[in-house]
């Protein structure tokens, strides 16, 4: 995925009065010296020949993998322009995300945001997009051309394909191997499946955050993806196709079925019925109502999870395990039936996974002293012991 970094930026400068070539510099949440930026290309017209200064008015946040980003950028820009038209809520971001849980239309108006996009060797795509950013933009010492512009466009796309194909080697690295379906599977099939599957998302988010939701972006990201053709042989013939009442026809049939009752022998083991009558996994219920515990505390203690890279990552991935064990552990709970073993299992892994991660956040959050003696020990022991769960339904699906 790209990394997108906004949020952390303080300050910037960007150069292009040098035709070919775009050099700047990026001051960054939590960080001394500023990101220099030496890539090729030109910016679009209305930043072309221009020298650029930026500020972020709002507050900063670290990025989760700021981390990550190399203290110099070199590779090639995609399109740099300050008049990028996007859609920008008039009302505070809280109270619009309230309005769309009510399925109201929170006010909005169109306004130009800054977008800086580069590829790196280092990072991949990096981007940098804000309406809010107050910019200065000096006169122009040089014009593209019409044969330039049609140039720096093509570079553009050039450079977000080869971005693209790798995303695309990704998905085929993960194909290489995989079973026929008809085959038995084991977990560590089950788990090339899924790599495949983040990759393919990997791809597709990438596509529809760069190209949008419109009609045109719709045809172009459908290509993208593979899933249009030419070859008549595997096109759908529209007589099959399902229509739209048949579609809903369905689901209120399937919503309308009672929903399976779990075993009430496997009451405390299976599943259990929560306090609002909803049915879980235990381990996952735990899992899940500990990281909301742990995300209070840190309100009561004056902390914003997203200030501190740590704590954002001990949080957020303890938030994540939850949902992955979900995802792994309710469908057994709500007697829907058992999964294939292998799969389960796999699945399982995934949540360990985002476990480690947490583990990872909370032990750099011990060391810097940030949180209550009391609260990391609690922590480290809830996340153990979940992590011994995880690790003690793997052994059971393995041993049926």
């Amino acid at each position: 995925m790209a990394l997108r970094i906004h949020d952390s930026v303080v300050r910037g400068e960007i150069d292009n009065r040098v035709k070919g070539s775009v050099r700047g510099k990026l001051w960054v949440e939590g960080r001394t010296e500023p990101v220099l930026l030496e890539l090729k290309g030109n910016a679009q017209a209305d930043l072309a020949g221009c020298l650029l200064a930026f500020t972020n008015p709002q507050k900063c946040l670290a990025h989760q993998y700021l981390d990550t980003l190399n203290p110099v950028q070199r590779g090639s820009i995609g399109d740099f322009t300050a008049s990028r038209k996007v859609r920008v809520f008039d009302v505070p971001l809280e109270q619009a995300l309230e309005m769309i849980r009510r399925q109201e239309k929170p006010p909005e108006h169109m306004a130009n945001s800054l977008y800086l996009e580069w590829f790196s060797a280092e990072n991949g795509r990096v981007v940098v997009e804000s309406a809010d950013y107050q910019m200065t933009i000096s006169a122009p010492e040089w014009r593209l051309s019409p044969a330039e512009e049609r140039q720096r466009a093509a570079d553009a796309a050039a450079g977000m394909e080869n971005f693209m194909r790798r995303l695309t080697e990704a998905i085929e690295l993960h194909q290489k191997g995989q079973k026929d379906p008809e085959e038995e599977w084991d977990e560590h099939d089950y788990e090339k499946l899924m790599k495949e599957s983040d990759a393919r998302t990997d791809k597709y988010m990438e596509l529809l955050e760069k190209y949008g939701d419109s009609a045109e972006a719709e045809e172009k990201i459908a290509r993208e993806m593979g899933w249009n053709t030419e070859d008549e042989d595997e096109q759908v013939d529209a007589d099959d196709r399902l229509s739209i009442e048949e579609i809903n026809a369905i689901c209120e049939a399937a919503a309308s079925e009672p929903p399976p009752e779990p075993d009430p022998h496997r009451e405390g083991i299976d599943w259990i019925r929560t306090e609002e009558g909803d049915i879980c996994h235990p381990l996952q219920h735990r899992c899940s109502e500990s990281a909301v515990k742990f995300w209070k505390q840190s309100d009561k203690l004056g902390f914003a999870r997203s200030e501190d890279a740590d704590w954002g990552k001990f949080v957020f991935e303890f938030q994540t395990t939850g949902a992955k064990l979900a995802g792994a552990l309710n469908g057994i709970a709500e007697g829907r039936g058992f999964a294939d073993d292998a799969f389960t299992v796999a699945c399982l892994k995934r949540a360990l996974h985002h476990l480690h991660k947490s583990q990872a956040g909370l032990e750099a959050l011990a060391a810097k002293k940030l949180l209550p003696e009391k609260m990391v020990r609690e922590a480290r022991r809830e996340l153990f012991e979940i992590r011994e769960g995880i690790l003690k339904l793997m052994d059971e699906f393995r041993g049926r």
